[in-house]
């Protein structure tokens, strides 16, 4: 007996001792903006890579300064054409992803608002989830601000934390009804559904009060009304393409599209074949449909734990 109570006390330990640890080491574990080195410093502007541009910097409801590029088709062909709001993932800056902007800007026909976090590239600030997901709405008001755009064909992209993100902003709402389509390509479910894989199956018993940073996209996507794709990359090892499976089920739009691409990578599924026609395909269905489908759940102020304020 006082065996059994030792081991279960010891095992309490044990879960106390990690979830003391994840919760003050969170932020620098999930949060990575020095990596490459210099990348607070040197952020890589559109012209390097042919893409006519504008820098923006933008000022969050907190008063946070933000950096952002616009690149827009010329002349009268940015008005036509889709924009895509795009949210990286949670290391670099926006410039480390310019190559792939390249491609929705010349292969898809789309201008790009590309996005810098609070805390990253030559944004001010430090990173927080909450910050995030103010910052999205900050961006999301500056190009209904805009005249050079069309407003009914925004759709939002966002890779691995950036799906977090682009999730968020898609399942409010008031912000969601807004958009024509949503984008996210091998994100993850959830902080805790992470630290399982990562860290050790034994977290799964912590607390959600345990977690600094929660992201709780398996909850929120369900309150999604636009059009979605998932775009999974099938060689992802890094976040389990099973959790891109699962928020495809749970995601509350009727127009939920998965495209599987093989052979792809965390970070480079964007270069393997069959990408930008898979998106390319969703976003012809996208200008067809012009909106949500159908009206999601309404969320209640207790559906989703309390994002700390930090």
């Amino acid at each position: 007996m006082y065996i059994v109570y030792g081991g279960f006390f010891a095992f309490l330990l044990l879960l106390f001792a990690v979830s003391g640890i994840l919760y003050h080491a969170q932020d620098n574990l999930l949060y990575h903006p020095d990596l490459p080195a210099n990348s607070r410093i040197f952020v890589p502007v559109p012209s390097m890579h042919g893409l006519p541009y504008e820098t923006l910097h933008l000022k969050s409801r907190e008063g946070v300064s933000l950096h952002a590029f616009w690149i827009r088709h010329p002349g009268d062909k940015g008005r036509y054409v889709p924009t895509v709001v795009y949210f990286h993932g949670n290391a670099g800056n926006m410039g480390h992803r310019l190559q792939n902007a390249g491609g929705f800007f010349h292969t898809l026909q789309c201008n790009v608002l590309m996005v810098e976090y609070r805390g990253y590239g030559l944004s001010d600030g430090a990173p927080s989830e909450r910050g995030f997901f103010l910052d999205a709405k900050t961006i999301l008001d500056h190009l209904f601000s805009r005249h050079d755009l069309d407003h009914s064909q925004i759709v939002v992209f966002g890779r691995s934390l950036g799906g977090a993100v682009a999730i968020d902003l898609a399942a409010d709402a008031v912000y969601g009804f807004k958009l024509m389509g949503l984008i996210v390509e091998n994100t993850f479910t959830s902080i805790p559904d992470m630290a399982v894989e990562l860290i050790h199956p034994c977290v799964q018993y912590l607390p959600l009060c345990c977690y600094r940073n929660k992201f709780l996209s398996v909850h929120k996507i369900q309150f999604v009304a636009a059009p979605t794709l998932f775009v999974s990359g099938l060689a992802d090892t890094l976040v389990p393409p099973k959790m891109m499976t699962m928020l495809h089920t749970r995601c509350g739009s009727t127009r939920k599209n998965m495209l599987q691409i093989v052979g792809g990578s965390h970070n480079d599924t964007w270069a393997v074949s069959g990408y930008y026609q898979g998106i390319a395909q969703f976003l012809a269905e996208c200008k067809e449909i012009k909106g949500p489908l159908q009206t999601p759940p309404v969320s209640q102020n207790n559906v989703w734990p309390r994002i700390e304020e930090v």
